[in-house]
């Protein structure tokens, strides 16, 4: 709880005693009254100044005059009557107050999540100096290709890749993963994680102010400022509304009273203002105003919990419409890194015909020879390798131990006489002929993330009517992919403008304008089809820069399984948006017909507007928590 939240909860719980005390005083005298003004000041000397600074500044019409005016005219009511009832006065701007607390108090839980994540900006880097020493620097100046040393329980200040050492890194606030993520020599590293053990060596890859954390922080700053349909409305609404009501309560305190005068009637003037001044209680859009932008905010607050930054509430919006889900493959669907999957020797051992293979590939700088270095680690042994050449198109020859190979595909196996044998597996097939022997062949493919099964099957679950695969991958490659991940369509051998040509011929069959269609991507030739959807989901770990610029909504963790999290989450928001705004304009409607018709209390006008704000306020809250 802030100093101001503090200082406003001992303001009303002081005004609520000096309350309870009167109530048990039998007294209409000049200590009892100023006792009264003491309270009422005590707890609204805030809001009288809001509304006198509204007026000096011509911006009068919000909810501080419209509780400024129904106060003091039910405390000149009192005076005027002599009824001494000054209770209802006090008690309207204690439970406004009350109402104003609780709000406050929520948006500083929802913004809980937020602050932890604006938290993760580092204050520093270490740079080792030419005499070994450590120095601190502004992250800002250090450039990229730097060395940096990060301390065990230190912030990670920029991203890089670890050349030396051994740790675990905290990732929760950039992720929402709660598992620590081990790290070693060679792997990737983004800043706002934090070191938990080891020190580590790294060398940067971004400068400050490209780095994750960076990104991260400019796009939450900028979520802000991105409004929803239903916030634009309240916010439209409250400015149209707010002299309307005003004008409407001045009609009903005096319009009836003169018209009864001029009928020979008492004109009864005090009645119809104390009905006014009930009208302009219960008008007072404390309710929408307050709960629409919080609840909002409470979704994006829980999204960015669960390592998903939603750009703004107007996506939240969008996201709880979605229909169809497409997805981009490598990357995405798949880990977008070659993995060797099979291994099916002739005459060698699987390990020989690794260990041979990868020996041809050592100087090779291609994805596949890298794939075959880690499955076979141990190649820089005592064996010869000499007179390699590469055959563009082809693949590699070389001689190992005095052994001609040849290394590739089977146009090189072809070129050479050489008889190979097919394979049922899908992937990228590399053959191995040694002395114009055929001695097998290794399968290279790129693997399913472990969690894209379960994300195609909770978007399922989530009523996802159709989720379709584009990819540049042969036709047997998307077929494979589809049919192990169930999904309902795929298009191979695409190029990035046949995604977007795609993505448009299916946007063109879509009639309701309600059901949105998501694309889901992490390269640069995903960007243009991320931007021609009707909202664009980006894999932020490892997807490219202008995927992230282009995207809607960015994943952290690259989990293709935070996609039915977010829909859940943007649903649950706008639910909760639509709930507040039936109940709270159903509430105020009732009781003001009831108000007009002098058939409701101030104690009802109260209710109508500070405990429809709670009830919305708290019903608000709930954005902020997912099963």
């Amino acid at each position: 709880m802030s100093k101001k939240q503090k200082k406003n909860l001992i303001r009303i719980i002081l005004s609520a005693l000096i309350m309870i005390i009167l109530h048990f005083v039998n007294s209409n005298n000049f200590y009892t009254i100023a006792l009264y003004l003491l309270a009422y000041l005590l707890v609204g000397y805030d809001v009288l100044l809001n509304a006198f600074n509204g007026i000096k500044n011509k911006q009068a019409f919000d909810e501080s005059l419209l509780m400024a005016i129904a106060t003091i005219g039910a405390i000149i009511l009192a005076f005027y009557t002599k009824s001494g009832d000054f209770v209802e006065a006090v008690a309207v701007m204690l439970f406004y107050q009350i109402g104003e607390f609780f709000q406050s108090y929520a948006v500083g839980k929802s913004r809980k999540s937020i602050a932890d994540l604006m938290d993760i900006a580092p204050d520093y880097a270490n740079i080792e100096g030419e005499n070994g020493n450590i120095e601190e620097v502004d992250p800002d100046d250090v450039e990229i290709g730097s060395t940096i040393i990060i301390k065990p329980g230190e912030k990670v200040p920029l991203d890089g890749i670890v050349i030396d050492g051994v740790s675990s890194l905290d990732t929760k606030a950039l992720t929402g993963e709660s598992v620590p993520k081990d790290v070693k020599k060679g792997s990737n590293i983004y800043s706002g994680s934090i070191n938990l053990n080891g020190l580590l060596k790294v060398k940067t890859t971004k400068e400050f102010g490209e780095s994750t954390v960076t990104k991260v922080l400019e796009l939450i700053e900028d979520a802000s400022e991105r409004k929803s349909k239903s916030e634009d409305f309240i916010t439209k609404f409250a400015r149209v509304y707010t002299p309307v009501v005003v004008y409407l309560a001045l009609a009903l305190a005096f319009l009836p009273g003169i018209f009864s005068y001029f009928m020979g009637e008492s004109p009864n003037f005090s009645s119809w203002i104390y009905r006014a001044l009930i009208f302009l209680i219960i008008s007072c859009p404390c309710a929408l105003v307050i709960s629409i932008p919080l609840s909002f905010f409470a979704g994006i607050g829980s999204a960015s919990k669960n390592g998903i930054l939603v750009k703004g509430s107007n996506y939240m919006e969008v996201l709880s419409n979605v229909d169809q889900v497409i997805f981009d493959k490598t990357g995405t669907l798949t880990k977008g890194t070659f993995e060797v999957t099979a291994v099916h020797p002739e005459n060698l051992s699987e390990t020989q015909l690794l260990h041979i293979a990868s020996h041809v590939e050592r100087y090779s700088t291609h994805p596949i020879a890298d794939s075959l270095r880690k499955a076979y680690p141990n190649e820089k042994d005592s064996c010869e390798v000499k007179d390699i050449e590469e055959i563009s198109g082809y693949g590699v020859s070389a001689k190992v131990n005095g052994d001609l190979v040849y290394l590739g595909n089977s146009k090189l196996m072809d070129k050479f006489n050489i008889k190979w044998k097919a394979c049922e597996k899908t992937g990228t097939i590399i053959h191995l002929a040694i002395n114009n022997v055929y001695q097998g062949h290794i399968v290279i493919s790129d693997t399913i993330k472990e969690n894209s099964k379960k994300a195609i099957s909770d978007l399922k679950k989530n009523n996802i009517s159709k989720t379709i695969m584009l990819t540049g991958d042969s036709k047997s490659v998307g077929e494979n992919v589809a049919k192990d991940l169930s999904l309902d369509e795929f298009y191979s051998e695409l190029l990035p403008q046949d995604k977007v040509k795609i993505l448009e011929e299916i946007l063109s069959k879509n009639n309701d304008e309600n059901k949105k269609i998501a694309f889901v991507g992490d390269g640069i030739n995903d960007a243009p089809a991320l931007t021609r959807a009707d909202i664009g989901i980006a894999m932020g770990a490892m997807g490219s820069d202008a995927a992230i610029e282009a995207a809607d909504v960015i994943l952290m963790d690259d989990d293709p399984a935070k996609i039915p999290t977010a829909i859940k989450i943007s649903k649950k928001c706008l639910r909760i948006v639509k709930e507040n705004i039936y109940f709270s304009i159903g509430v105020k409607i009732l009781v003001l017909i009831l108000g007009a018709f002098g058939l409701a209390s101030m104690w009802a006008a109260i209710f109508a507007d500070v405990g429809v704000t709670v009830i919305a306020v708290l019903n608000a809250m709930r954005c902020m928590y997912l099963k």
